[in-house]
């Protein structure tokens, strides 16, 4: 036991140590770039329940990175290398300092995703962009967005599921009314706030889905096409549950429990919700996929 131990820790020392030549500087630079960008992301904006989902965005992607790099170095070798990484080097460099100085957090944290698309184009070639276009893309959900954006598209979605929730919650008995994003229940009053169905949440909930179908891989186009066309109605429906949980939780409690802790148990609710969601349509496209090809076998 012990021997196969040594030996397999044997077996992955000298593949760090052939890899820090050549991608030890790379790694370096980026830290001494970001590593105070992120550092100001994570006691400030990230700290927020609207952009919570930043740090985990940058873990997940960090690791899809890392779970695609054999693969990326494997198909790459002697591959050559893309003049237009240094363009797109430049690129990035000029949205950090811009971004960096200006404060401008699109530009500073969209040009980590610009610089490492360059060193993949400058070190291994296009191919090897090819190979990483998930994770960068993914890397995109943790950006900041300007906040005039935010506000324009937050509005009509709260109000869509303000509507949603009176309607279900109506038909179901409760005494319920709604002026605005404002649900009158009861002696209570809820004003279903940004973080409970804006923009960043439907954001979050995209990123969960696409997350889901690059882990499962399925081989039928028409299967992945579909489900992630139904994110969108799929993360819709989820904020509903949410505010519908909070309502319900206000109604039952009162408003210091749908306030407290519940408040954070109906965030949980809104991911487990959403996840389930995904789950269930995609068992049913499974289905549908299934019998497909048996009719046609």
């Amino acid at each position: 036991m012990q021997t196969s131990s040594l030996s397999s820790r044997d077996a992955v020392i000298p593949w760090w140590r052939a890899a820090i030549p050549e991608w030890g500087p790379v790694v370096v630079g980026l830290l001494a770039l970001y590593v105070p960008s992120f550092y100001d992301l994570i006691t400030g904006l990230w700290m927020s329940e609207e952009q919570a989902h930043g740090p985990i965005i940058l873990v997940l992607s960090t690791w899809l990175l890392y779970r695609k790099w054999p693969e990326m170095m494997a198909r790459t070798e002697g591959q050559p290398s893309s003049r237009a990484g240094w363009i797109v080097a430049v690129v990035g460099l000029v949205m950090y300092v811009l971004g960096r100085s200006q404060q401008f957090s699109i530009f500073e944290i969209g040009s980590y995703i610009v610089l490492l698309a360059a060193v993949l184009l400058i070190k291994r070639g296009t191919l090897a962009l090819r190979i990483m276009w998930f994770p960068l893309f993914f890397m995109l959900f943790m950006i900041p967005l300007p906040g005039i954006l935010v506000a324009m598209l937050t509005m009509p979605m709260k109000t869509a599921v303000s509507y949603v929730t009176e309607h279900v919650l109506f038909f179901l008995g409760y005494p319920i009314a709604r002026s605005g994003v404002i649900l009158q229940m009861g002696q209570y009053q809820l004003m279903v706030a940004d973080a409970c169905a804006g923009l960043h949440t439907l954001f979050t909930l995209e990123a969960l889905g696409l997350f889901y179908l690059n882990l499962v891989r399925h081989t039928s186009a028409l299967r992945n096409g579909v489900l992630a066309i139904l994110i969108v109605p799929i993360s819709f429906t989820a904020n509903v549950i949410r505010v519908m949980t909070l309502t319900l939780i206000t109604y039952y409690f009162g408003d210091a429990a749908g306030q407290g802790f519940l408040h954070g148990f109906a965030g949980m609710v809104l991911f487990i919700s959403a996840l389930l969601l995904i789950l269930g349509v995609d068992w049913l496209l499974q289905s549908y996929v299934q019998r497909r090809e048996k009719k046609h076998a």
